[in-house]
C-alpha cells in the first residue's frame, strides 16, 4: 500500500500537472502529449496522451519492494492516474523502461500484440503501438521540428535518415516535397513509414521512396546536389549485425553530417537531432556556412525542462 502521505503527494502533483498541460494542449489543439515525466522521485514514471489512451513508462529502480508489494503499489497508481487523467486502466499501456546505454535498445520489441491505433497530430495521422515496444512509434518531443520541416520544404527533395516510423516523411509531404527519400536499416519500421505514408493518402511511388540500407554506408553512394533538406536523429550507439561497423554518435557525428552536407544542394538545411545527453558538437570540424542550436525552439511545452536531446539546423 502506498503511504498516504506519498499518494496524496502524487494525486496533487498530478492532477496540477495535468491541470496545466490538458489546458495548453486543448488550446493548440493538441491529442498527443506528455501529461508526467518523474516529477516526484517515488513516483518514477512517465505518462504519455494518446487520445483515448494512456502510455506509461515505469522507469527502472531500486525500489525494495517484493513482486506482489510492487504490483498492489502499482494498482494503486493506476486508480489515481484514472481518477485524475479520466482515463480507465483498461485504456492504460504499462512498460517497464530500462536505463538505457544504447539508443536503439528502444526499438527493442517487447510484445507481439500488433495492437496498432491511429492518432492525429495537426491533422496528419500516424500509427501508434503502445504494447509491443518500448517507445510507441511517435516521438512526441519533435512535434515543433516536425512542423518546421513542413514549413520550409515546398518543393524540395528531402531525405530522411534513421527514418523510424516516418513520421518526418509524412510532414514532408504534406509540406509538398517534391519527393521524399525514407533511409532505415530496419525493415518493419520502414513498413511503418510507408503504412505511415499510405493512411495519409502519399502513395506516389516514384516520389516517396523507402530505402533499406546502413545510412554510413549509403552516404557514401550519394551524389553531390541529391537533396535540398536532410532529417537525421541517429541513435546514441548500435552494433547491428546488418551494419557495417560500430555507430558511435560522439564519435562519429562530425563524418556523418559532412556526408549528408556533401550530397546536398548549396544552401540545403540539414535537422539534426540526438539523444545522447553529454552530446558535444565538434562545430570546428563540420564544412557548414552556418550552424544553430534550435534545441530550446524545438522543445514542445510538455517537454519543458525535461528535455534530454539536442536538436542544430546546419546550413550547407
Amino acid at each position: 500500500m502506498i503511504d498516504p502521505v506519498k499518494a496524496e503527494m502524487f494525486r496533487n502533483r498530478l492532477s496540477k500537472v495535468f491541470k496545466h498541460k490538458s489546458k495548453l494542449a486543448r488550446r493548440q489543439q493538441i491529442l498527443c502529449y506528455r501529461i508526467y515525466d518523474h516529477d516526484l522521485p517515488e513516483f518514477p514514471f512517465s505518462i504519455e496522451l494518446y487520445e483515448d489512451q494512456l502510455y506509461i513508462a515505469e522507469y527502472l529502480r531500486r525500489h525494495g519492494m517484493e513482486d506482489e508489494v510492487h504490483d498492489a503499489w502499482m494498482d494503486e497508481c493506476k486508480d489515481i492516474i484514472a481518477e485524475i487523467v479520466g482515463i480507465p486502466i483498461e485504456r492504460m499501456n504499462f512498460k517497464l523502461r530500462k536505463r538505457m546505454s544504447h539508443k536503439d535498445e528502444q526499438y527493442e520489441k517487447i510484445s507481439t500484440e500488433k495492437e496498432y491505433s491511429t492518432v492525429l497530430e495537426d491533422g496528419l495521422k500516424f500509427l501508434v503501438n503502445l504494447t509491443d515496444y518500448l517507445d510507441t512509434g511517435l516521438f512526441l518531443d519533435h512535434r515543433i521540428t516536425r512542423k518546421m520541416v513542413r514549413n520550409t520544404c515546398a518543393n524540395k527533395r528531402v531525405l530522411n535518415l534513421f527514418c523510424y516510423t516516418g513520421s518526418f516523411s509524412v510532414y514532408a509531404a504534406a509540406g509538398g516535397a517534391s519527393s521524399v527519400t525514407s533511409v532505415d536499416l530496419s525493415k518493419t519500421y520502414l513498413a511503418w513509414a510507408e503504412d505511415n505514408m499510405t493512411i495519409n493518402l502519399f502513395k506516389d511511388k516514384q516520389a516517396y521512396q523507402f530505402i533499406h540500407a546502413d545510412v554510413k554506408q549509403y552516404l557514401k553512394t550519394l551524389q553531390p546536389n541529391s537533396f535540398d533538406l536532410v532529417i537525421m536523429d541517429p541513435p546514441t550507439f548500435s552494433n547491428s549485425k546488418r551494419m557495417k561497423d560500430i555507430l558511435d554518435i560522439q564519435r562519429d557525428h562530425a563524418e556523418l553530417i559532412n556526408d549528408v552536407l556533401e550530397a546536398m544542394t548549396p544552401g540545403g538545411q540539414l535537422y539534426f537531432s540526438t539523444n545522447f545527453v553529454r552530446f558535444q558538437l565538434d562545430a570546428t570540424a563540420i564544412h557548414s556556412t552556418q550552424i544553430k542550436d534550435i534545441t530550446k525552439a524545438t522543445t514542445p511545452f510538455d517537454f519543458e525542462g525535461k528535455l534530454k536531446r539536442w536538436c542544430y539546423l546546419i546550413n550547407k
